[in-house]
């Protein structure tokens, strides 16, 4: 399957310097964008159910820090 998609995936070789330059900010832009998503779901779901309020968008950032902690999120570094 992954030799049928090869022609359509672009080249990127490992030690190039666009790609040392570029992952760092798709990183960078995937947490934040993951941190929205989860505000926003956060927000129509939950204080429709509990009595809490809505949380801003760096309430959600740390929540996903303290999940990322708490459920094994260092277990790609040991």
């Amino acid at each position: 399957m992954l030799s049928l998609l090869s022609p359509l995936l672009p080249v990127i070789p490992v030690n190039s310097a666009v790609y040392f330059l570029t992952l760092p900010f798709l990183i960078v832009g995937l947490l934040f964008l993951i941190t929205a998503l989860f505000k926003w779901l956060w927000n129509i779901t939950i204080p429709k159910l509990l009595p809490i309020r809505e949380i801003t968008y760096w309430e959600a950032f740390r929540l996903l820090i303290i999940a990322w902690i708490l459920f094994g999120g260092f277990q790609w570094f040991f």
